[in-house]
């Protein structure tokens, strides 16, 4: 595991790696992003099994799915200090014809990116097809997927999570960004979940909950918590509660910043909060 320090650095440059990335183009989704920061780092940096080099077979190695697609920042972010492309490639985020889209794409080959996402719902069908075939295969490695809490809205969801209960795909592992805000406002203002621990549990899911799903610690003891339930009979669901925005104080608790990006003075203040650590692209 690497050290705890260069771990706190690397959240914090991932941050500005966010910010940046959108105010280039001026356009992203950076509230999310900025939300699941430490649950990246800690999933890529410390709890996946990963093997060196990149295949789509992803064979003998966890896998992770993305479904909220549009927090392509921080997965882009991370993707690339974690070494699957040049930290440099940031500077093509959105731009026409390259591997760097909004949302994450398959087309252009980026390594790391495994399906296409951003139409909301799908993440934990895919996730669980693909753990049921290491299962099928005798692997004995876990997929992960991480989805908002405003995609549950969408009901695909519920029969992927009914499906993955009842074939006991229990080496899969899902973590809900539970920070209760979505693109036209607060969760419970749009769509209630109501009590989405109980709606997982009376599914068949084994479920536990990161309450500090933006301290490091806390994120990084959660997912090591929830890979050691795997193999239980009984898939794994992690609700995170997060903050939107969190780490740039005018971005937090709102979701105002679910898609807009920062203006040469805000990208300043946002920088300022999150002085560099590692080295800007």
């Amino acid at each position: 595991m690497p050290d705890m320090n260069y771990l706190n650095d690397l959240v914090t440059q991932v941050r500005r790696d966010i910010l940046r990335q959108v105010h280039k183009v001026n356009s992203g989704h950076p509230g999310g992003s900025l939300g699941c920061t430490e649950f990246f780092v800690s999933l890529y940096q410390v709890v996946m099994d990963r093997k060196e080099g990149f295949d789509m077979d992803g064979k003998e190695e966890d896998l992770f799915f993305l479904s909220n697609g549009h927090i392509s920042p921080v997965f882009y972010s991370v993707l690339a200090r974690s070494g699957y492309f040049p930290v440099e490639e940031l500077n093509t985020f959105r731009l026409i014809n390259s591997r760097l889209q909004g949302h994450p794409t398959t087309h252009e080959g980026l390594p790391g990116v495994r399906v296409a996402s951003g139409s909301l719902g799908q993440g934990i069908s895919v996730a669980a097809g693909a753990a049921q075939a290491k299962k099928l295969n005798n692997d004995p490695h876990i997929v992960y997927a991480l989805c908002g809490d405003g995609e549950l809205q969408e009901g695909q969801n519920w029969e992927a999570i009914m499906y993955a209960a009842a074939n006991k795909v229990d080496n899969l592992i899902v973590t809900v960004d539970y920070n209760k805000q979505q693109i036209d406002g607060s969760l419970d203002t749009v769509l209630p979940l109501g009590n989405l621990k109980g709606k997982f549990e009376t599914f068949g899911w084994d479920v536990l909950e990161i309450a500090e799903g933006n301290n490091l610690e806390a994120v990084i003891d959660g997912l090591k918590e929830a890979k050691n339930r795997a193999g239980n009979g009984k898939p794994v669901a992690i609700l995170m509660h997060t903050v939107m925005g969190n780490g740039v104080d005018f971005m937090m608790h709102t979701h105002a910043w679910h898609g807009k990006a920062p203006n040469d003075e805000q990208l300043k203040i946002g920088l300022a909060q999150n002085p560099e650590t590692l080295g800007d692209y």
